[in-house]
């Protein structure tokens, strides 16, 4: 089948209906017969590097089963799970307890990260040699190191390991309380904010850092103008890095605030001006790929309003239909861009094959959201009730029927 870099050279005419040509001897007429109308296209298996599965030690919110099947429907195939877990993934046995909970659970790829640090505390470093073998990459996400020498030593031992370092980067001396961004929003209805330093400042340790070892760098769900502008000139400088967004941040900004759980993420929503860079980002390939930081909680903890409910959407189902109504039929990128951004920069950054994974979408069904119908434990979304435009009728991965929407 076509590789990634095939994938990459692919134009609109090869992504539609006869690219199918390519993929129908793994599979069934009555698996493939209905992709016949002229709208429908065939998508490489999605790849989000940053998702919550919560298990092991939190299943009541997400399990590795409902999770990939929740990214099936979005029309991912491969997905690298964050390692805030109990037991957090800090050693070879830990780790291992993931391992065999995704082996019996998951439908798609599934690749863990391990935890940076010891129990993600900051304090010493985890058994990285140990867990080499089995992660992806070694992140702390949900927390960011705030040791400038601990990330020192973690990016060198990382590097010695041929391995990436992907951080979550956030100033703990500067969040002071708060759980939605520092603007106009916070200031007006009397909320705690975050300032954009507090993302920012840690990135450009880390950027000086990933610099003087060598280490190969990723940042996770960047979502400040100055973040931007530190990455693009780190990136002409020729440091080893590479960074996401989430749909989120593309689309929406602190003008879409309301006062309700489900739009408390962690880093929130920021201004107009940042969301505006982001896109800039995208489209100059300051942002090599967007994911989507899916992060289910249960109902009960994303009742609290903004001020006390746990910071996290959920995002697998939502994702390219979100970004293809507003950016790609709003001609701020290409749907070819859009692919790059979901399917071939991550897995060329992290390594993970295309395997005989795709997805087949009708691009004309439009949809309300409605989170009653996700597959995905989590419900919180600010998308609920918007009209969004793509379906997804099937996602196969290894060959594999993974999903099909059996509305045809």
């Amino acid at each position: 089948m076509a590789n990634v870099m095939e994938m990459r050279k692919a134009n609109t005419s090869v992504l539609r209906t006869g690219y199918l040509s390519l993929f129908a001897n793994s599979f069934s007429c009555q698996d493939l017969g209905f992709v016949d109308k002229e709208n429908y296209v065939v998508l490489p298996g999605f790849c989000d590097v940053h998702v919550h599965f919560r298990e092991p030690g939190f299943s009541y919110k997400e399990t590795v089963e409902t999770g990939s099947r929740s990214a099936a429907r979005g029309g991912y195939t491969a997905v690298c799970t964050m390692p805030n877990l109990n037991p957090v993934p800090d050693s070879a046995a830990h780790l291992g307890e993931q391992l065999e909970l995704i082996a019996r659970g998951a439908c798609i790829h599934v690749y863990p990260y391990g935890s940076i640090t010891v129990g993600q505390k900051g304090e010493a470093l985890s058994a990285l040699a140990d867990m080499a073998k089995d992660a992806i990459a070694f992140s702390d996400d949900g927390r960011g190191v705030q040791s400038e020498e601990m990330m020192r030593e973690a990016m060198l031992l990382a590097k010695s390991l041929g391995k990436m370092i992907v951080a979550h980067c956030e100033v703990n001396d500067l969040l002071h309380g708060g759980y939605i961004h520092d603007g106009i929003y916070a200031k007006a209805h009397g909320h705690k904010g975050i300032c954009s330093a507090s993302e920012y400042e840690q990135i450009a340790r880390d950027l000086r850092l990933a610099e003087e070892t060598g280490c190969a760098y990723h940042v996770c769900h960047i979502s400040a103008k100055e973040s931007v502008a530190l990455i693009r000139e780190a990136k002409k400088r020729g440091v080893n890095v590479t960074c996401e967004t989430a749909p989120h941040y593309l689309v929406m900004d602190e003008n879409d605030l309301q006062e309700d759980g489900r739009f408390k993420m962690n880093p929130p929503l920021r201004a107009k001006e940042d969301r505006e860079a982001l896109v800039e980002g995208i489209l100059d390939g300051t942002i090599d790929m967007i994911a989507t930081d899916h992060a289910p909680h249960s109902a009960e903890e994303k009742s609290r309003g903004l001020a006390n409910s746990a910071f996290g959407i959920v995002g697998l189902e939502t994702a390219f239909p979100l970004l293809y109504t507003k950016l790609v039929k709003t001609g701020v990128i290409t749907l070819e861009r859009l692919v790059e951004l979901l399917a071939v920069n991550p897995r060329e950054r992290f390594g993970i094959p295309m395997g005989n994974d795709f997805s087949v979408w009708d691009l004309s069904a439009g949809f309300t959201v409605d989170p009653r119908e996700f597959l995905s434990k989590g419900r919180a979304t600010p998308l609920t009730g918007m009209e969004l435009l793509g379906r997804n009728m099937l996602t196969v991965c290894d060959g594999r029927v993974v999903y099909k929407n059996e509305t045809v």
